[in-house]
């Protein structure tokens, strides 16, 4: 008698992990997902933990990793992160990258990074809306202190620095957990 109850007690705990296993699994699956740098970027999942998975941003994951920013962009936020591909910090002077990652250098990579993050969560209909409402020209205001302005070309948007070096929205609106990604062709550096 007692084995037969244990029995059932074990055969409904069983029934109910599965189902619970499939729900998890069925509501993974049922996100409305982008592909970035060959993964799957789930939008329940936070800046930090999608961006690891993306082959085409290793170097911004080590440089994030570097300036000790991980825990913020983990964080609640929201916030709107244009981030640069490994393409785009191929286009920087050689050496720069590994310079810059050098723990005397952690300051000036922090105010890099924290330059293509914005407070809050900025899709692309939001910013267009404020390019629209700009003439043209959306001025924001980054997390480091500095400025991008946002203008679009065709049905393109771009991004320009306080140096006047344009980067392109390659893929806009990868949403996460705690913000929104766009991802950019080129690495933004605020004034020197």
């Amino acid at each position: 008698m007692k084995t037969e109850k244990l029995s059932k007690i074990v055969l409904g705990l069983s029934l109910f992990f599965v189902t619970s296993l499939g729900f998890a699994q069925n509501k993974m699956m049922k996100e409305d997902t982008k592909m970035v740098g060959g993964a799957a970027m789930y939008p329940s999942k936070n800046i930090v933990e999608n961006a690891v998975n993306s082959k085409d941003h290793t170097t911004l994951v080590a440089a994030v990793k570097a300036a000790g920013l991980v825990e913020v962009l983990q964080s609640e936020g929201p916030f709107t992160v244009f981030a640069p591909t490994n393409a785009a910090f191929d286009k920087l002077p050689e050496g720069t990258v590994a310079t810059l990652v050098k723990p005397e250098n952690k300051e000036q990579l922090q105010t890099i990074l924290k330059y293509h993050v914005v407070s809050g969560k900025w899709n692309a209909k939001a910013i267009a809306k404020l390019i629209k409402k700009g003439d043209g020209k959306a001025v924001i205001k980054t997390v480091s202190g500095g400025t991008l302005t946002a203008w679009t070309k065709g049905n393109d948007v771009y991004v320009t620095d306080e140096n006047g070096n344009s980067a392109k929205v390659t893929i806009a609106d990868v949403n996460q957990s705690n913000g929104v990604i766009h991802v950019v062709d080129t690495v933004l550096l605020p004034k020197s």
